[in-house]
């Protein structure tokens, strides 16, 4: 684990906030990346989840979460946050918040995960040409992203949708809150769905097909590299910035997406390697620095900022598809099954499975995907499904690796993060078979707040060495074994099939 020890930091430091889904985080890190040991605030929360599908946060009871973690900082370390010289934000995309003239909350913080724009997405297929919509702005007609979103609620909710003067993300209202600045950063704007991704500007044909003005969008700071960090001094300190007062010469910097920043916590910040993450959900991604662009079908395409896109696919199924085995069927936990898991064969259960339960975001993007498990037999044990279910995620990565390798042909090595997939040796196994390429396990548990640090840093030009340079913190390597991989080609190839003829074909038939 990378950190030290207050008296041993080297200048200046800077703290990190990592907003997350279901926790925040406040941490500092020094000059050289490392986290002040005994230094961190961590407050746990969860969605308001409805049976239609909806998923929402209350944006001023996040905003005071975030507060609390840094009110634990500030307990921790009051000396050291003295020598804070910028404060540095990663959070999750594709949030919605609408607010009103005065910048206060009108609606809920719409997440990733609301699935209740499903409908409007659909109708935006129809209106739009979907291929084009991704080929300029690296994502699909879906309702993880705004253009849905947007439309649901301009058709279920006028009044509301009437009276919002500015569509934001959690991103831009934690720096505005809490520093003053009221631009937007081109990595927050990326995963909107509604950003150019070759211009940097908000999509023209998007905004006239939902009706929404630029102004209520916000400019987005696109000066190229780290300039895009424009510092939001706290020059009048509202609450609940107020209540640190050495925080108040340090400035805020604009939002940067929490997967942008994993890549760059963990070191994947080069053509040349990929960063699986499986925590709640999961992601492939690929992070490097590019004056030009083809987004191929079937990806997402998003920025850390003006010079560095992120490209890559999402599933909403990661350690949450554990979590709903071990609650719902009471199957044992992945921690408590290792050795057994260990011990199975590669797909020797019988069981073919689509873990969708969650709904599909990557590859295939279906509105309205459930999950499946095919198979079941009176000899099935709760083993097996459990290494079905770890299995069936590593061969949806498979399928999102093929995608970025017509993108990325150089990326020959995967680190992998996020604490569902590294506490489980035989999972990482899985995952080098079916990728057929070696995996290292990350060492560094907080990939997103570690890479935000370091893009403060670079920021400020306290970095000794650019980015791209700085090698990835790994353990175990774990390398494809053959036969296995012969074997989850099989196996894939029937997911396939059971894919086409419960979700795909279902698709066609409904349009």
């Amino acid at each position: 684990m990378n950190v030290v020890s207050a008296s041993s930091a080297a200048a200046p430091l800077v703290l990190a906030l990592d907003v997350g889904t279901s926790s925040c985080r406040a941490s500092l890190y020094d000059a050289r990346a490392r986290r002040l040991d005994h230094v961190r605030g961590q407050i746990a929360y969860a969605p308001r989840l409805t049976a239609d599908g909806g998923a929402e946060l209350d944006a001023e009871a996040l905003l005071e979460r975030v507060a609390q973690a840094v009110d634990a900082v500030d307990q921790q370390g009051r000396t050291a946050l003295d020598e804070v010289r910028a404060v540095a934000t990663s959070t999750f995309w594709h949030s919605l918040l609408g607010l009103d003239a005065r910048g206060q909350p009108l609606t809920p913080l719409y997440l990733w995960m609301d699935a209740r724009s499903g409908r409007a997405a659909d109708e935006l297929k129809r209106r739009l040409d979907e291929r084009a919509v991704h080929a300029r702005t690296g994502c699909v007609l879906h309702w993880s992203y705004w253009p849905a979103k947007l439309l649901w609620l301009s058709q279920t909710q006028p009044r509301l949708f009437a009276s919002v003067r500015r569509w934001v993300s959690f991103g831009e209202y934690l720096v505005q809150r809490m520093g003053g600045a009221r631009s937007v950063s081109v990595s927050m704007a990326a995963g909107s769905g509604l950003l150019n991704q070759h211009s940097c500007d908000w999509d023209e044909e998007l905004l006239a097909a939902l009706g929404i003005d630029r102004e209520q969008l916000g400019a987005v700071q696109v000066t190229g590299g780290v300039g895009e960090w424009v510092p939001a001094t706290l020059s009048c300190p509202t609450p609940p910035a107020a209540r640190w007062p050495a925080l108040l010469r340090a400035p805020w910097l604009l939002a940067v997406g929490d997967g942008a920043c994993s890549n760059v916590g963990a070191g994947c910040t080069t053509r040349e390697r990929l960063a699986l993450m499986v925590g709640t959900s999961g992601a492939l991604r690929a992070l490097w620095r590019t004056d030009a662009l083809a987004i191929p079908w079937g990806a997402w395409c998003y920025r850390a900022d003006a010079g560095r896109v992120v490209l890559g696919g999402a599933l909403n199924d990661g350690g949450s598809l554990l979590s709903w085995l071990r609650e719902s069927l009471q199957l044992p936990s992945i921690d408590e099954s290792e050795p057994q898991l260990a011990r199975l064969e590669p797909d020797s259960h019988g069981l073919t499975i689509l873990p969708l339960w969650a709904g599909e975001r990557s590859p295939g993007w279906a509105s309205d995907a459930r999950g499946a498990i095919v198979g079941l037999r009176l000899h099935t044990a709760p083993i097996d499904v459990l290494r079905a279910a770890l299995e069936a995620v590593a061969l949806y990565f498979g399928r999102i690796a093929a995608i970025l390798a017509r993108a990325v042909p150089e990326a020959r090595e995967v680190i992998a993060t996020g604490g569902a997939l590294l506490h489980s040796p035989a999972w990482l196994q899985i995952m080098a078979d079916v990728l057929v390429r070696p995996v290292l396990a990350s060492t560094e548990p907080e990939a997103s707040s570690r890479g935000v640090a370091l893009l403060a840093l670079e920021a400020l030009g306290a970095l000794a060495e650019p980015l791209e340079g700085l090698a990835p913190l790994t353990g175990r390597l774990y390398e494809p074994v053959a036969a296995h991989t012969e074997r989850y080609q099989a196996a894939a190839e029937r997911q396939a099939r059971l894919y086409e003829a419960l979700i795909a074909g279902a698709s066609r038939t409904e349009g």
